[in-house]
């Protein structure tokens, strides 16, 4: 039986969704940092398995790839140094906007401009703005608790974080995105728990 006029419509949602999944669960993880989802799509896109949109071939390049693992283990291993972390944060929450801005725009492909803006813009810009807004507030409650000697260990789980939501987006990207808003409400939860037990008490 050949396949329908609707099926075809049927597959090309289906992508266009597992797209959007992929954007999006990709800046999500920029807001935990900013150069490991650059370098997991850039080694997913290298090995066939994420579709790049048109003038986005580059970041599936060998050039690409070193480009970005460079960069970060220069960014991971920056977190893990006391106050050099939050000079990184100055840098990293624009740079972050940035690059979840570039992951939704190299996947989305069949979408109507103005969709397709919107997702970049609204979607990827502003996710990775709200996850890096996240960590930072807790690391300043971590820095204000403990003097930041618990800064490494916060800087170790957003590395983690920001490589499983990247493997997860690109893997299984409707379940990134559902880790992506379980986590943001963990952060929210905990950021607001800290900042509730330092907050000065009225006299």
């Amino acid at each position: 039986m050949a396949p329908s006029a609707y099926d075809g419509r049927m597959d090309s949602s289906i992508q266009t969704i597992a797209a959007a999944g992929i954007g999006l669960g990709l800046a999500a993880a920029c807001g935990f940092r900013v150069f490991v989802p650059l370098l997991v799509l850039s080694l997913a896109a290298k090995g066939g398995y994420v579709a790049l949109a048109p003038g986005w071939a580059w970041i599936g390049t060998m050039p690409a790839v070193i480009a970005f693992g460079t960069a970060t283990l220069l960014e991971a291993f920056g977190y893990f140094i006391p106050w050099v972390d939050h000079a990184l944060d100055l840098v990293a929450t624009p740079a972050a906007v940035a690059a979840g801005m570039v992951t939704t725009a190299s996947v989305l492909t069949d979408l109507p401009p103005l969709v397709r803006w919107a997702a970049i813009l609204v979607g990827g810009g502003g996710l990775a703005a709200l996850v890096q807004s996240s960590t930072v507030a807790l690391r300043a409650g971590s820095t204000a608790t403990t003097g930041g000697l618990a800064n490494p260990v916060v800087a170790a789980v957003e590395l983690g974080g920001s490589a499983l939501t990247s493997i997860l987006a690109v893997l299984l990207p409707l379940v990134a995105l559902l880790a992506v808003i379980v986590g943001l409400a963990v952060f929210w939860l905990v950021v607001r728990r800290v900042g509730g037990r330092h907050r000065p008490r009225a006299a």
